[in-house]
Parts: C-alpha cells; structure tokens; sequence
C-alpha cells in the first residue's frame, strides 16, 4: 500500500514540463544564430530573434505552472529549468555585448551573479536543502526578461533613438535587481552554512 503511493508520488521525469523545459534549451542556439546573424542591421531575422526569445521565456512560467499545478515536479525539472533560463538571459546578454549594444561590464556581473547563484543551489539541492526563488528573485528574472526582450527588438528603428534611452534604463534597473537578489542569496548561504554547523555541534 506504501509503496503503491509512493510511486504514484513520484512523477516521471520525461514529462510535460520537462519536455517543453528540453525544447527552450534547444531553442537557445537558433536564437544566438538569428541575433549574431543579424549583426546588429534591425531586419527580419531580429525580429525573428524577439519574438522567439519572448516565446521561450514565456514557457519558464508555462512549465513551471503546469509542473506544481499537476504534481509534476521532478528532481530534473529542478535541474533542467534553471539551466533552460539562465541559458537564454546570460547567452542574450553576451550576444548583445558581441553586438556592442550592452556594456560588457554589464553581461559579466549579471551572467557571474546567475551562473554562481545557480552552481550554489545545484550544491545545496544535492544536500537535501531546496532554496526556493525568492521574491527578490522573481522580481529580478521579470525585469530581466522585460530589459532583454525590449533591448532585442529593433524599437529604435520604428520609434526613434529615444527608445535607446528605455533600453540603457530597463538593463541599468536589471542590473541593480540582479546584484540585490544575489546579495539576498549570499545571506541565504550564510544562514544555511551557520545552522549546518550548528546542527553538526
């Protein structure tokens, strides 16, 4: 009977929202592609670049809802879909950077505060310790999403070099989430390595 219920408990990993997780990781190179390609011109193949960027950012929430909705979370999920965002927002950053088109001081402390933050919870996951996004975090992957999506489109080229102006505000408030979110994460760490000591006392 426990047993029974314990497999119910546990979902398979190739699932719904593992699969679409799967699909937005192997979106990511097409997407590098169509924004190198462009090489900065505004024309058809970076509109194609937003817009799939737009598309696959949106699955984050898309498979996650459908993940907790269903009882579908799995160990991998949890593996796969932060891999699956970063992947996106830091190679975005760094295709925008190539372009000249984000500082590259920028991209460098934005992609080391995700690609850290990230490798410390994939260390924690394998303790047993899940570190929850925060809501420091969450508000920081929306701005970071809304930032990368407005600089991508060529707005510039429909509404005048004042959307310029939008794009270096939207990344500049990206930033200052980024490292305040990270900041938080370094006190979570802190308090973790604190009550794991404690506890081995």
């Amino acid at each position: 009977m426990t047993s029974s219920a314990e497999g119910r408990a546990r979902p398979a990993n190739w699932n719904l929202p593992n699969a679409i997780t799967v699909v937005r990781i192997l979106l990511a190179p097409i997407f590098f592609w169509l924004v190198l390609a462009d090489a900065g011109e505004g024309g058809g193949l970076r509109w194609a670049a937003t817009a799939l960027f737009v598309v696959a950012i949106a699955t984050d929430g898309i498979d996650g809802h459908i993940a907790r909705s269903r009882g579908l979370v799995t160990d991998l999920g949890k593996i796969l879909d932060p891999i699956a965002d970063k992947l996106l927002t830091s190679g975005a950053l760094i295709c925008l950077s190539i372009l000249a088109e984000v500082p590259w001081w920028v991209t460098g402390l934005i992609v080391l505060r995700e690609v850290g933050i990230t490798v410390w919870r994939f260390v924690e996951l394998g303790r047993g310790n899940v570190v929850p996004a925060s809501s420091g975090g969450k508000l920081k992957t929306v701005v970071q999403a809304v930032a990368i999506s407005v600089a991508l489109a060529p707005l510039p080229v429909l509404f005048g070099e004042w959307m310029a102006w939008v794009n270096a505000v939207l990344i500049a408030a990206a930033l200052v989430l980024t490292v305040w979110s990270g900041l938080l994460y370094v006190r979570d760490a802190v308090r973790l390595a604190r009550t794991g000591r404690a506890g081995r006392a």
